[in-house]
C-alpha cells in the first residue's frame, strides 16, 4: 500500500485528477514489481521551474531548473533490501520526497510528442527508482537498468507514448 501526500505548489500548469490517479498508481506499481515488504508513504510536491531551479541549487549545487528530484529517507544494499530497519509512522514507512516541475513536464511532453499525463508518470517512476535505491549517475549500466524498469512500470499501467492520454 502507497500514501501519496500530494501538493500542488505552482499554478502555471494544470494538474489533472487523472494524472494524480496516475501519479498513485505508478507508485505502487513501482514498489509492487521491487517487491517491497512495507507500506510506503511518499511526499509528492509540484512546482514550477523557478521553484525546482532554487531546490536544486540548494541542495545539489547545480543553479539550473531540472525536470523531477528524489530525495530518498531510506538506502537500500546492492540486492535491494533497506539497509537499516526503517521507522514507520503508523502502519507505513516514510520513503521520501519527489518533486517535478511542471513547467519542465509539459515542456518535455511536447518536445517528445507524447501526453502530459506520460511525461509526469515517467518522471515519478523515474524518482520513485531513485527512492528505492537505485542511482544512474556516472552509471551507464544501471542507467539502462532503470530505463528498463521505467519503461516497464509504464506499460503495466498502459501508460505509453501513443495512448498517454487515455488512461484511466
Amino acid at each position: 500500500m502507497v500514501d501519496i501526500i500530494l501538493e500542488n505548489e505552482q499554478d502555471k500548469v494544470k494538474f489533472t485528477d487523472d494524472m494524480g490517479k496516475a501519479v498513485q498508481d505508478v507508485c505502487e506499481t513501482a514498489m509492487r514489481e521491487e517487491e517491497c515488504d512495507f507500506n510506503a508513504q511518499i511526499s509528492v510536491t509540484l512546482t514550477d521551474n523557478e521553484a525546482i531551479r532554487a531546490i536544486n541549487k540548494e541542495q545539489r549545487g547545480i543553479d539550473s531548473a531540472t525536470d523531477v528530484l528524489s530525495f530518498p529517507m531510506l538506502e537500500f544494499d546492492a540486492d535491494g533490501a533497506a539497509d537499516a530497519e526503517y521507522e514507520a509512522d503508523g502502519e507505513y514507512v516514510m520513503l521520501g520526497d519527489i518533486v517535478i516541475s511542471m513547467e519542465r513536464a509539459k515542456e518535455q511532453a511536447a518536445s517528445f510528442g507524447h501526453s502530459l499525463l506520460r511525461e509526469v508518470s515517467f518522471l515519478t517512476a523515474h524518482s520513485m527508482l531513485h527512492l528505492l535505491g537505485y542511482d544512474h549517475v556516472n552509471d551507464e549500466e544501471n542507467e539502462k537498468i532503470m530505463f528498463r524498469k521505467q519503461e516497464n512500470i509504464l506499460n503495466l499501467l498502459g501508460i505509453t507514448r501513443e495512448i498517454g492520454e487515455k488512461y484511466v
